[in-house]
């Protein structure tokens, strides 16, 4: 976007990664609504697409923001007029330093799992968002032991009656052949023959995109297909290696069974998992996928940044930070601006795309001197994905985020078809989560918008014999 806004301008790119990100099939789906996939490109694609970018390859060591300069690990230092951060999230690992301790957020970090799982009989999964879960349903050949903080599974983006229509798709037996994928994958040269030293796995790739596990094989070494235990309401408490576990002579239990009590393990396990609710079980290895927390490190020694309570880089509705000049867009932000109602930050690929398109059209009005209104993908909360093959859209305060007590639910739910609930507040939709082909997104996209007083319908809002769409055309 800047590119196209400065064509005669020099654009530097700066980034650790030999391989860049790039938004493909692009789709917009509704007014707010976008589809895409994220597909990793050598960077000299985008420098022959636009002659004045310049893509360094090399990290970031210190920003002098007083000094305009930036230096790079490789010990060079450059000047710029403007700048924009964009080095995203790293993830929140349970315990930094343990070599069974996986975390997952990039393409990096899906191959590393994918080579341990080939000898896994059983793992531990902590977290309850979208690659939790995405990983809980892809994972076949291989017990798991699923520990989540809260009621019901994938929080993040559902409530339990979500989460209950989607359970039986985790328990059940046979697949569906997953859809070919689309993504290209790039190596670099030489790369595959250095095995990457383990200090490495730090420096961290750019986040996976949407459909990061397609393609993956993800297998373990057992020969049943499905097996998944749910320990709700719990977290790690401590996490013991094998000699510790000995000298603690305590027991551990075996993979729970429907109808059975759950009995003393016989196995001895690489490391054993400790939960707060008492429970312990042994496993190959840990997968840690709760959450992230914006990558600042390197910018914060000497600059005096107004930082959010999430730990992100706070910036105004012009995506500036409280330095001059120094803008920032995607995961490593705090939106510190007063929200549309029906919006908020989530850390995902979709707002990630459009804080960076939005922030290059703010950094080119500031140049400029001329004035810019908030981007529209700022009035609602959308976002389209898939999980357990569903299609699921979520728009506005599909949580009820932030309203308080005074709201009321609807829902319609078909059993294996589709599950459709709408936050409703003074008569008002403020919120909605779509799961299945509802056809329903962009109807409910515009009552949110419009805000109209839905009151009169009641129910009916909800009933499938009434062509809603049509109604509301």
């Amino acid at each position: 976007k800047l590119a196209a806004e400065f064509p005669s301008e020099d654009i530097f790119l700066m980034t650790a990664s030999p391989l860049i990100k790039a938004v493909t099939n692009f789709k917009q789906v509704s007014k707010t609504l976008e589809e895409f996939d994220v597909e990793e490109q050598p960077s000299s694609l985008l420098e022959k697409r636009y002659p004045n970018i310049k893509v360094i390859q090399s990290g970031v060591k210190r920003l002098k923001s007083d000094e305009h300069k930036i230096y790079t690990e490789d010990g060079k230092e450059y000047i710029y007029e403007k700048l924009c951060l964009c080095a995203g999230a790293k993830p929140k690992l349970i315990v930094e330093g343990n070599p069974y301790v996986l975390g997952i957020r990039d393409t990096d970090s899906a191959q590393a799992f994918q080579k341990n799982l080939a000898q896994a009989e059983r793992i531990v999964v902590v977290g309850n968002g979208g690659i939790a879960l995405e990983l809980v349903y892809e994972i076949q050949g291989c017990e798991v032991i699923w520990a989540i903080k809260d009621k019901a599974i994938g929080n993040t983006f559902f409530d339990a009656g979500a989460a209950e229509f989607l359970i039986p798709k985790l328990k059940a037996e046979s697949r569906e052949a997953p859809i070919e994928c689309k993504r290209t994958k790039y190596t670099v040269e030489g790369s595959e023959e250095k095995e990457r030293p383990t200090a490495a796995s730090d420096k961290l790739g750019s986040a996976l995109g949407p459909d990061w596990h397609e393609g993956l094989h993800l297998k373990g070494t057992k020969e049943f297909s499905h097996k998944v235990h749910i320990e709700i309401l719990c977290e790690v408490k401590k996490i013991h290696l094998q000699q510790e576990f000995i000298q603690l002579q305590r027991t551990s239990l075996t993979f729970p069974k429907e109808d059975k009590n759950v009995e003393p393990d016989e196995v001895l396990w690489p490391v054993y998992v400790e939960l707060t609710n008492g429970k312990i079980y042994g496993c190959d290895f840990i997968v840690s996928a709760t959450g992230v927390v914006p990558n600042v490190e390197p910018f914060l020694d000497g600059n005096n940044f107004a930082v959010g309570e999430d730990g992100g880089l706070e910036v105004d509705k012009h995506m500036r930070t409280s330095l001059p000049d120094v803008y920032a867009a995607g995961d490593i932000c705090t939106a510190a601006w007063e929200p549309s109602p029906v919006w908020h930050q989530m850390r995902l690929w979709t707002q990630a795309r459009q804080m960076g398109w939005y922030a290059a059209k703010c950094m080119a009005a500031d140049a400029l001197g001329e004035s810019i209104d908030m981007d529209f993908s700022f009035e609602l909360f959308a976002h389209v994905t898939k999980f357990f093959n569903y299609k699921v859209v979520v728009l506005g305060k599909y949580n009820a985020q932030g309203l308080g007590s005074d709201h009321e639910l609807m829902l319609r739910c078909t059993k294996g078809h589709e599950y459709v609930k709408v936050v409703m507040q003074n008569g008002r939709m403020m919120g909605a989560v779509l799961i299945g082909e509802t056809d329903l997104e962009e109807t409910f996209e515009n009552l949110i918008l419009n805000q109209m007083d839905l009151s009169a319908y009641g129910e009916d809002l909800l009933n499938p014999d009434i062509d809603i769409e049509d109604y509301f055309d």
